[in-house]
């Protein structure tokens, strides 16, 4: 499939007015795409409704083949196992290990083959986390808890994955090894969908551009 998710004239208003407005774009399959601009300029306000975390006002989402405006409550768990996330701030358990933060997401996905805690293990080892499955979020570095937030996203083999400021909070070196580690994911066939206010940092490493410019898309 060409374009598995498009975004048709999306608006999304905060209290203060803040949000997107008539947003349209297409993501193909195989694209690394960054969403960039400043803070405040709706990155994160588009992953969230990307992910259905909240629901437009106005537009269209389409997922594959799904329609955010035919979305039911019962049908939200179909449109967000296609996705996986990584938060900004991680949102790791901090009184579960490694192991257990990613093995928790995994056993909210049952169709898939093999046993949570095998896909669990096997989501770690492949962002090199295998020596660390028992330590704990706050035993780690930043670095290696943004490593379990990834392994965390693609336990359920999403064919989408959204990353909210993913190097943000990480020095030069961690943040060249993460967005090494997002190039092999989207090498072997994940989907990329990056919010940054750092393009800079990801030099190479995309196909695309979406600029946001207080809630407008400005460039694509």
């Amino acid at each position: 499939m060409a374009d598995p998710l498009k975004l048709l004239n999306i608006t999304y208003n905060y209290s203060d007015l803040s949000g997107v407005s008539r947003i349209s774009f297409e993501v193909n399959s195989g694209d690394f795409t960054l969403i960039v601009g400043k803070t405040g300029a709706g990155k994160t306000t588009l992953l969230k409704l990307i992910s259905l975390e909240i629901v437009p006002f106005s537009g269209e989402i389409i997922l594959e083949k799904m329609r955010s405006s035919e979305i039911k409550p019962r049908l939200l768990p179909k449109w967000r196992r296609r996705i996986g996330i990584i938060y900004q701030n991680f949102r790791l358990l901090n009184d579960r290990s490694a192991l257990e933060n990613v093995r928790l997401a995994a056993v909210c996905e049952r169709n898939l083959p093999g046993r949570p805690k095998r896909r669990a293990l096997k989501a770690l080892a492949r962002v090199g986390l295998s020596h660390k499955v028992h330590s704990f979020p706050n035993e780690l570095s930043t670095g290696e808890q943004q490593r379990i937030a990834i392994a965390r996203a693609i336990v359920n083999e999403p064919f989408l994955l959204l990353a909210d400021e993913p190097v943000s909070n990480l020095d030069e070196e961690t943040a060249v090894e993460i967005i090494e580690l997002l190039q092999k994911l989207n090498q072997a066939g994940t989907t990329m969908l990056v919010a940054t206010h750092q393009p800079e940092r990801f030099t190479s490493y995309y196909s695309n551009t979406l600029k946001l410019d207080s809630g407008r898309l400005v460039e694509h």
